[in-house]
């Protein structure tokens, strides 16, 4: 009877101890993946980077061939250096209308000032007021000539712009610092818009989504800091995580972690930000411990 309650009860303390050594959550490391699509149609004239290769941003890793972009963008600076000549011809013809009014307003004031004096007559100044109004109409009026001729310039400017727009999108640039995953073209292909290039992530830094059930929401909080640890041989590796999202609503326990009978369980997502040393990889699985 004593030998059978010792062995109850050192089932028990070893139970007590698997139980303990029980991580508080299991998940699986992720990251923001962002796929790199091209802006352009063309031929890919280069593409300078490898699976594996760490890229800084705003780095220019590759080229659409914008020849045709070229030469359009000549062919509109020609088009616009014409219609700049005829704007220039309206022009001159204001300048001469301009010269005249001038000259003729010193008349008019002469011709005024005769008056005054008698030594002139209604006529003369009528005139030229007459002739004043007619420089000033026909000033407008060449204005109004060069009105369109302006806005067709505007307009040309807007497709030129249009055009450099397009040619700086044919410059495949890098937007984030990170590691290529996976590359999808390769120099000398024709690519289009929206195609994918390449995917990269930013993985020094990995989010471990772990799954917590409710008794458990009351140790966690955000800013926490909790261990972390994966598979390292016979030993396991620890890291050091900071809790930074716990999720508002509960759902059922992920397949891929937990056994038949606890998938139908409720529990709680979890974010934890972990730095990483170059092990950790996306989709590697790991646990969370809260002590």
């Amino acid at each position: 009877m004593k030998k059978t309650i010792t062995f109850l009860i050192l089932t028990s303390l070893v139970s007590c101890t698997k139980n303990n050594d029980k991580a508080d959550g299991y998940g699986n490391f992720e990251s923001t993946e962002v796929t790199i699509s091209a802006e352009a149609n063309g031929n890919v004239q280069y593409l300078k980077l490898e699976e594996g290769d760490i890229l800084e941003p705003k780095t220019q890793v590759g080229l659409v061939d914008t020849t045709q972009l070229y030469f359009n963008k000549q062919q509109l600076i020609a088009s616009k250096n014409t219609t700049f000549s005829k704007s220039k011809n309206v022009l001159s013809q204001r300048s001469v209308l301009e010269e005249q009014l001038k000259t003729t307003l010193i008349e008019k004031k002469r011709i005024e000032n005769m008056f005054a004096e008698n030594a002139a007559t209604k006529r003369q100044v009528d005139e030229i007021v007459g002739k004043v109004n007619v420089l000033n109409e026909q000033i407008r009026s060449v204005e109004t000539q060069n009105a369109p001729i302006v806005d067709d310039v505007k307009s040309i400017d807007v497709q030129i712009e249009k055009i450099n727009d397009q040619i700086e999108k044919s410059k495949i640039i890098n937007p984030i610092k990170g590691t290529v995953l996976a590359k999808y073209a390769e120099p000398n292909e024709v690519t289009a818009f929206g195609k994918p290039l390449y995917k990269i992530a930013d993985v020094s830094e990995m989010t471990l989504r772990v799954y917590v059930d409710e008794t458990q929401l009351s140790k966690i909080k955000i800013g926490q800091n909790v261990t972390i640890k994966i598979d390292s041989g016979k030993e396991m590796k620890s890291y050091q995580g900071e809790i930074y999202w716990i999720s508002s609503s509960a759902e059922f326990t992920p397949k891929v972690i937990q056994t038949k009978e606890e998938r139908v369980n409720l529990v709680y997502a979890v974010k934890v930000k972990v730095k990483n040393d170059g092990t950790l990889k996306i989709g590697m699985p790991a646990e969370m411990w809260i002590k």
